[in-house]
Order: structure tokens, then sequence, then C-alpha cells
């Protein structure tokens, strides 16, 4: 895992799961658009925190029953930007998916 502040990383835990993962969209949803702009640095830097909170989430231990699929939602966003994109992922459809968390996390609140 890529990070260190344990600060940062208790708040994280403190968050659910709905919550982490909408986060993570947006980090997602940042790259796509970088990407679609041709930002090269801005689009590392999205994707790499994307990445560093998808291996927080997969350290939280109340999660660990969900590791398995929030570990395919991090290698399909691995493939699209860096694999060969394996998965015929698309902007649209990573955008669908993390949308409906950040939707649902939301009401939740």
């Amino acid at each position: 895992m890529y990070f260190q502040n344990t600060t940062e990383s208790q708040k994280w835990f403190k968050l659910s799961l709905l919550e982490q993962l909408a986060n993570i969209g947006s980090e997602v949803a940042r790259a796509i658009k970088w990407r679609q702009k041709g930002e090269k640095e801005h689009l590392e830097k999205a994707l790499f925190r994307a990445l560093e909170l998808f291996d927080l989430t997969l350290s939280d231990p109340r999660w660990r029953e969900r590791a398995k699929e929030i570990a395919r939602a991090r290698e399909l966003v691995g493939d699209f930007f860096y694999g060969g994109n394996q998965y015929n992922s698309d902007a649209a459809s990573l955008d669908r998916y993390f949308f409906y968390f950040a939707l649902a996390a939301r009401i939740h609140k």
C-alpha cells in the first residue's frame, strides 16, 4: 500500500463502504476527464489517488468479505487505464458504476 498517513487512513476507515467507493469514483471520474483532455500529468495523479484509495479500502478489515468485489473493481480501473482493456470497459460504464455508490452514499447520510 502506498498510503502512509495514519491520520488520513483513520478518517478513511470511519467512512462507510458506499462513501469510500463514491470517493474512489470521484478520482476515477477525474482521471477520465484528464485522459479525455490529454492531460497526462493530471491523469496520473488522479489515477494514483484512486488506486491508493482502493488499497486503503481493501485494507479496511470491515470489508474483508467484500474484498474480491473491491479488488475486481480495482482491476477493471487499472485495466482500462493501463492494461489492454481486456474487459472492454469504457468511460461511461466506469462512471455509471461509481455513480450509484455516490448516489447511495448521499441518500444514506
